[in-house]
Formats: structure tokens, C-alpha cells, sequence
């Protein structure tokens, strides 16, 4: 399995706040869409406490030439484009432990 080094990528929110996050993961549908799985990362130890562990599903678009990351409105979409992510995610963390113990 190929090891996926991710990026780090700013998200400025609709209120102009930048974000900053870890891509830990992206694929692209057989129907040309792309998604991102993003993890934030917090510069305050005290946000690390309290993080919740929430992995961030964003659709990748593109505008006038600009790329962007937009929520994904449609609940089946987004439920589909989640499970990709988490049996992705599981496989990869399977497959690291399994490395591990050998």
C-alpha cells in the first residue's frame, strides 16, 4: 500500500476565520468529483484537549480557475463519500498495526 503524506491546508470559513487542517486522505468518483478528509490541527494545547476527534468530508471545486473546498449539501452524497472515507481509513489503520506486530 502506498504511503499518503498529507498537506497541510488553510480553510477560511465563511466569517473570514482561517483554519488550519492535516488532508489525511482524497479520492476522486468515477464520476470526476473529488473530496477531501481534513483533520484540523490547533496551535493551543488546550484545543487539543478538547478536540473531538471529528474528521472534516469536503468536495473539492473548482471556479474560474480558483479550487475550493464547499460542504457536501446533499445527505446522500455526503453519507456515501463519508463511508469511502471510513473503510479507506480502517483499511490504512489495519494495515499500520498489522506492519506493527510483525
Amino acid at each position: 500500500m502506498d504511503e499518503f503524506i498529507g498537506d497541510i491546508v488553510s480553510v477560511v470559513d465563511d466569517d473570514g476565520v482561517e483554519h488550519i487542517f492535516e488532508e489525511i486522505d482524497r479520492i476522486e468518483t468515477e464520476d470526476g468529483n473529488r473530496y477531501v478528509a481534513l483533520l484540523p490541527i490547533y496551535d493551543d494545547a488546550a484545543e487539543i484537549l478538547d478536540d473531538d476527534g471529528d474528521v472534516f468530508i469536503l468536495k473539492v471545486t473548482e471556479e474560474n480557475g480558483e479550487t475550493y473546498l464547499a460542504q457536501i449539501e446533499d445527505k446522500k452524497e455526503f453519507n456515501e463519500i463519508g463511508n469511502i472515507f471510513e473503510d479507506r481509513l480502517i483499511e490504512k489503520y489495519e494495515a499500520e498495526a498489522k506492519e506493527d506486530n510483525e
